[in-house]
């Protein structure tokens, strides 16, 4: 009991920050950073998916010069920076076959 304590504290303590993230990170109107992401650094969107709590999460990327960004789009629509890099790659890696390591 005593070690499954601390970690609930921190869940519940990170349950309420989550809105205080969305307000520290840079965030905008999702048509702002995708203009911005296209004009200043030649990235289109790669990649797309949902995440947690229906958020849209995003790569895009740049195959001239390798940067790449990920965002998540809430439903109300506000965009976040989540991560970004360069040296960006596509892949298209086959599924490895039965009884063998991945």
């Amino acid at each position: 009991m005593k070690v499954v304590m601390p970690f609930a504290c921190a869940a519940l303590v990170g349950a309420f920050a989550l809105p205080v993230v969305a307000q520290t990170r840079n965030c905008a109107p999702r048509e702002a950073i995708v203009d911005r992401l296209t004009d200043h650094f030649g990235e289109t969107r790669q990649a797309m998916g949902l995440g947690a709590n229906n958020a849209m999460v995003e790569v895009f990327a740049s195959p001239t010069s390798g940067t790449w960004t990920i965002i998540a789009t809430s439903a109300h629509g506000i965009t976040c920076l989540v991560a970004s890099g360069q040296a960006f790659e596509t892949l298209a890696e086959a599924l490895p076959t039965d009884g063998s390591d991945a």
